[in-house]
């Protein structure tokens, strides 16, 4: 358990990049405590001393919900939340959305999950766990490790049972097939810890750190781009927050200046050479102020699209110099400008 009041603090301080939430709204000792990490996006959407329910977001995927359980080792209280349960399928139309819920149930659902050969019958408690669970559509997804995940630690009369679960309904197979919970060892606590993984991997695209290449400053409107994109991105910067998130705009500008001019760089060099050595047979055999101006303009375009490359090529060599280790001498061969030049 953890008061509210140091709940913050603390989780800061273990956690400085990650989000989290609670349910000290419901409860003063927090019994149920999330914690995630961009770019994963969680919202609750209900919450009580027994249970925390919220909408997980993850990238190219419908938001799922998932309900974290910490039942009461009373029978009352455990009667309370099953009911609270079969309110919440009904109230958020759980039936038709991917759902999962995990946790201590404080309750086994068979004989068989108890260590006893004393008990070999199921009792009423165990049948209404089965009910709740029948009404939710919810059964435990497949697993691997130990089937009992709760030990009392008592040498003299030990005892296990399986209290933890996964649960999973029709709809969350659906959409994650491959999903898999994992009961690992229990290391310090009486309980094993759950480890869900929903075989699911997250786009990488997008990911990468933008690298901004010299020869875009080469465009003859570079500045005014510039320009415009950062007054678009509003007022001036007040913080390195702001100034991040300006650059992070900009960002998209200077993308389609690469891609719109630059893309593919090789083949607009060999194909405005063509155009330029056609232009000059047509300067030849028809000599006219037009001709002559399309020929200066093209070989000025091509001359242009010459230095591009050559920072193209430049950077390449650097970044595999980089990746090698390697001294950065005589980055270029001395005849590359003239080898660009077909």
């Amino acid at each position: 358990m953890l008061k509210n009041y140091l709940c913050c603090p603390l989780l800061t301080k273990l956690y400085p990049a990650w989000h989290f939430t609670s349910n000290h709204l419901s409860d003063e000792d927090g019994r149920i405590i999330l914690i995630w990490k961009d770019p994963l996006k969680l919202h609750v959407v209900h919450q009580s001393w027994q249970s925390l329910t919220c909408l997980i977001t993850i990238p190219n995927k419908e938001p799922f919900y998932y309900t974290a359980v910490y039942a009461s080792n009373l029978v009352a209280d455990r009667s309370d939340l099953w009911t609270e349960l079969i309110h919440l399928h009904s109230s958020l139309d759980l039936e038709n959305k991917v759902w999962f819920v995990g946790g201590d149930f404080n309750q086994i659902q068979h004989h068989s999950e108890h260590s006893s050969p004393s008990v070999s019958s199921n009792d009423y408690q165990m049948y209404l766990l089965q009910d709740c669970l029948t009404q939710l559509g919810l059964f435990d997804l497949r697993f691997t490790g130990p089937s009992h995940t709760w030990t009392n630690n008592q040498p003299d009369d030990p005892i296990a049972k399986k209290l933890d679960r996964l649960l999973v309904n029709s709809t969350a197979v659906a959409a994650y097939p491959h999903a898999l919970s994992s009961f690992l060892p229990p290391d310090i606590s009486d309980h094993t810890p759950c480890l869900l993984d929903l075989a699911y991997h997250l786009p990488t695209a997008g990911t990468h750190p933008y690298k901004f290449q010299n020869y875009l400053t080469k465009h003859p409107n570079f500045s005014v781009i510039i320009l415009e994109a950062w007054t678009r991105t509003g007022s001036l910067c007040s913080s390195l927050a702001d100034l991040c998130w300006k650059l992070k705009l900009i960002k998209t500008d200077l993308k389609t200046l690469n891609r719109e001019n630059y893309s593919k760089i090789q083949e607009r060099v060999s194909d405005t050479y063509s155009l330029l050595q056609h232009v000059q047979v047509q300067a030849l055999q028809s000599p006219s102020p037009q001709t002559y101006q399309e020929e200066r303009d093209l070989h000025q375009k091509w001359t242009f699209l010459c230095q591009i490359q050559e920072c193209f090529f430049q950077t390449e060599v650097e970044n595999q110099l980089a990746k090698r280790g390697r001294p950065e001498y005589n980055l270029l061969p001395q005849n590359l400008s003239s080898s660009s030049k077909l």
